[in-house]
């Protein structure tokens, strides 16, 4: 019987997987045993899915990225180009730390650009947006727009993922015409009725 789902020939998908229907799985991948990848996921090439990681619906990722043990993607997220993901923040050789993996979930419909590094053990907002190259060594607010090394909050972006100008504690998305409104420190942006 045929999968829902595709598999190409040079990759390898261990047992005990649970993958939804109409994913992707692209040349030289492996996803190793107790994945659980949601509908219509786009998984590139030269992807290293670890044991137990959560992927949920709609969920792409670009070539060369490793999702490792403790990472959870919630429905809609976008992993760019080679970015890279931490589980433990005291790496050694010779110490054996698998009790000590730090969970990591990337919110709802967030995007991390290429090269980013996200340090095991903080969580990306919904619909936040990291910067190629950014180091993030913090919690990313909802709609923030984070870059640098360490990443800070640079501005704030729409669920569409165009930057948002606020004037009077709102915002208005000149791509696609949804309304924000920031509280009074300008640290927390919600999406307006």
């Amino acid at each position: 019987m045929d999968k829902p789902y595709f598999v190409h020939a040079s990759s390898y998908v261990d047992e005990g997987c649970e993958i939804g229907e109409g994913t992707k799985i692209w040349h030289f991948s492996h996803i190793m045993k107790g994945c659980r990848i949601g509908k219509r996921c786009n998984i590139g090439q030269n992807v290293v899915i670890s044991p137990d990681v959560v992927l949920g619906e709609g969920v792409k990722i670009q070539n060369n990225v490793s999702v490792y043990t403790g990472v959870v993607c919630e429905d809609g997220v976008f992993l760019g180009p080679s970015c890279v993901f931490t589980n433990v923040i005291n790496p050694r050789a010779f110490i054996e730390r698998k009790s000590e993996y730090r969970k990591t979930t990337i919110r709802k419909g967030a995007s991390v650009g290429a090269n980013a590094t996200i340090v095991c053990g903080h969580d990306i907002g919904r619909f936040a947006l990291v910067g190629a190259g950014s180091v993030v060594t913090k919690d990313v607010p909802d709609y923030a727009l984070v870059y640098g090394c360490p990443a800070g909050v640079r501005g704030w972006v729409c669920r569409c993922g165009e930057q948002l100008k606020f004037s009077g504690g709102r915002a208005v998305c000149r791509a696609c015409g949804k309304q924000y409104e920031i509280d009074e420190a300008g640290k927390t942006v919600k999406e307006m009725d």
